[in-house]
């Protein structure tokens, strides 16, 4: 039994749309599979709102797609509902339209005007009439966690010690140095995003997929076979190299 993963899109519909494809080549070969998506649908990218309809459009065929929510989709859905609401993880001098968080391009997919430089209230505004109520009920509804098989796929990772169904949202989507610096084994192997890297990586405990799709990496797509993962590229699968120094980049 297989199943595969799909790392942090970030707005970047032609590159989810190829690691689908690489899927597609993939379960050609090997037979069908669940696919998990592990969150940050949004935000930094050219074409949120096409991420968002592509998944959205996927499941209502009947794909057996599983999409989570990382931290950007619960932001983009927190601004919409009250820009002046605190986000837990976030710096309290960010706003979710700090250039670093890439807030303006995801309202620039739904054609809000100058979304980085306006001020905050009319952008709102502007926003609450731009983009679908359904886009903004799909990323609220988004599980946070899914169980299959050897695997727990999460969007940022699991505070150690905690038991999985006393996990906080908000550790799920945020949460980074205390779960990337444990060591020991989390029971099942845990799948997550968030933290970019160079390239999609097998720690023992843990598979980081994140590689970086935000900055100009690849959107990695891996099949995952028991606790053994491979990267699918259009050569075929090549198995996940295990840890070399790398730098986090934050949010």
């Amino acid at each position: 039994m297989h199943i595969y993963a799909i790392g942090d899109i970030h707005g970047h519909l032609g590159l989810l749309q190829a690691a689908h494809d690489l899927i597609a080549d993939d379960m050609a070969r090997h037979g069908p599979g669940q696919i998990v998506h592990v969150g940050d649908l949004v935000d930094r990218g050219p074409d949120s709102r096409g991420v968002i309809d592509f998944l959205m459009q996927g499941q209502a065929r009947g794909q057996d797609w599983v999409v989570l929510k990382g931290n950007h989709d619960r932001m983009f859905t927190r601004f919409l509902k009250d820009p002046g609401e605190p986000e837990p993880g976030l710096k309290s001098d960010y706003s979710w339209l700090h250039p670093r968080l890439g807030g303006a391009a995801t309202l620039t997919s739904y054609a809000v005007p100058r979304a980085a430089d306006r001020p905050i209230p009319k952008v709102h505004a502007d926003a609450q009439t731009l983009v679908p109520p359904a886009h903004l009920a799909y990323l609220a509804a988004l599980p946070t966690m899914h169980l299959s098989g050897d695997c727990v796929f999460v969007h940022a990772g699991l505070r150690p010690g905690v038991p999985l169904d006393q996990q906080t949202e908000t550790d799920l989507i945020w949460i980074r140095d205390v779960f990337l610096n444990a060591l020991d084994s989390f029971g099942p192997l845990v799948v997550h995003g968030h933290t970019a890297i160079d390239q999609a990586t097998h720690y023992g405990n843990r598979i980081n997929l994140d590689s970086g799709a935000a900055y100009g990496g690849s959107l990695s797509a891996v099949v995952i076979e028991g606790r053994e993962a491979a990267l699918l590229t259009p050569q075929g699968r090549k198995t996940l190299p295990g840890p070399t120094p790398f730098l986090f980049r934050n949010a």
